[in-house]
């Protein structure tokens, strides 16, 4: 999930010393996985396990169904996750390589861009030469800068296609679970009224555990996702039952 990034500052009470500053790391693309991942597969699999069950089938179908849908369903978000993670590195990477190019081929040239961005962001000019001046004596640095600056990439942030592709599987997986549990120890109206208590509940937690994670307002964000799981779950169990009553 985020990782959590801190400036040390110097001792208390000395010259330079600043308060502590906290911020996530969300641009590595793991932590999205696994928030788009655990929702995904909870509201994915309550759709599709009362979608079955309103066609009123044998408990065995519906245990089939949520089971294919839990595994099906993680493996393709986890091989669509690395598929575009690795797509994006790939991307970044490339224009990294460019940056770096020109650096080495053109440095004064890069100096005079990099100095024109800070002057453009109010920094007086002399002082604006002075920074890309020293951010240009080291070539890791300067690449690191003017990938901030001219492309709004952080190098060291490109996130994991490996590690994003296991988030995602892996918190799909138990999304798609817990709507899926009831049908593991009964059946009929019973397992139907428990799916939607667990997968009405797991989807109010994920709405207050983005909150958490956004900073936003949990009781809009619980709600906004238990609303979706109710639009979600209506819907399919309107259409398996139908669909159930029109079969021969």
């Amino acid at each position: 999930m985020a990782q959590r990034l801190e400036t040390r500052p110097a001792a208390k009470g000395a010259p330079g010393h600043v308060p502590v500053e906290h911020h996530r790391r969300v641009t590595g693309g793991t932590a999205r996985a696994a928030i788009f991942g655990i929702s995904d597969g909870l509201l994915t699999n309550i759709a599709l396990i009362l979608g079955v069950a309103g066609a009123n089938p044998a408990p065995g179908v519906v245990r089939l169904a949520g089971i294919a849908g839990l595994v099906g369903g993680a493996f393709s978000m986890g091989a669509g996750e690395y598929v575009s993670m690795s797509a994006q590195t790939e991307l970044i990477q490339r224009e990294l390589d460019v940056e770096r190019r020109e650096l080495e081929r053109h440095p004064e040239s890069e100096r005079r861009e990099l100095a024109g961005i800070y002057t453009d962001r109010g920094v007086p000019r002399d002082v604006a030469n002075q920074m890309a001046a020293a951010v240009m004596r080291d070539p890791e640095t300067a690449l690191e800068v003017h990938a901030r600056e001219e492309l709004g990439i952080d190098p060291r942030a490109l996130g994991s296609p490996i590690a994003a592709a296991a988030a995602s599987f892996g918190c799909f997986a138990l999304g798609a679970l817990i709507p899926l549990l009831p049908w593991f120890f009964g059946s009929g109206r019973g397992a139907v009224i428990a799916s939607l208590l667990l997968g009405f509940a797991g989807a109010t937690a994920v709405g207050v555990g983005l909150a958490g994670f956004t900073g936003r307002s949990r009781l809009r964000s619980g709600a906004r996702q238990l609303v979706i799981a109710v639009v979600a779950a209506a819907v399919t169990f309107g259409v398996g039952h139908l669909v159930g009553v029109s079969a021969p």
